[in-house]
């Protein structure tokens, strides 16, 4: 049951930011990153997804963990997790347009709310990665291994092409994170998926 919490978290993760993104009035998912949806009058739903999913991420690691049959996998999903609910509690700022209404373009000052959401947001693109690397060694199979190594090197080369639209303020910028966010957290649904069926 524990690995299936995991693999529910980390779907419904998804599916949840996919939905509320395209019928939120003033959003664009090409533009305007994941962590926005926790701003405006329908803020809860994405704040309710970091923390929720991340908890129910982190607890399926423990899952993980306490297998025994990898003491790095899981504590580094549980890390992967944790972030989640971090970015949750500490929400970005209002910027580039949304909600609408807030002038295009970033803060002179940013909060130190929106630092720690930042910080967050590194302990995610980090840990998610990393934990592919290690599956690509802790994984059963030649065939998990390999699509975890990809997954990984996929990863750290997704992030960081998010991280350069970001920095360039792309009108794509939304579109990027999301090609990166949507297969690697279904790496993370597999993962908690071949543990519950062993």
């Amino acid at each position: 049951m524990i690995y299936w919490l995991g693999a529910i978290g980390s779907t419904l993760f998804v599916l949840v930011f996919l939905a509320d993104g395209w019928t939120r009035p003033g959003y664009s998912p090409v533009r305007h990153p994941v962590s926005a949806l926790a701003l405006g009058p329908r803020g809860w739903i994405q704040t309710s997804n970091f923390l929720v999913c991340g908890a129910a991420i982190t607890i399926g690691a423990l899952g993980v963990t306490f297998a025994g049959q990898s003491y790095l996998l899981g504590p580094m999903l549980a890390v992967f997790g944790l972030g989640l609910v971090a970015s949750g509690v500490f929400p970005m700022d209002p910027m580039r347009g949304y909600p609408p209404g807030t002038p295009d373009g970033d803060p002179a000052a940013h909060t130190s709310r929106h630092k720690l959401h930042d910080y967050a947001g590194m302990v995610v693109f980090l840990a998610l990665p990393a934990a592919a690397a290690i599956g690509a060694f802790v994984m059963p199979g030649v065939t998990w291994k390999s699509i975890s190594a990809f997954m990984a090197i996929g990863l750290m080369i997704g992030f960081g092409t998010f991280g350069t639209a970001w920095e360039n303020d792309s009108p794509k910028v939304g579109l990027f994170q999301r090609a990166v966010i949507i297969p690697g957290w279904f790496w993370v649904t597999a993962v908690f998926l071949d543990f519950a069926y062993r």
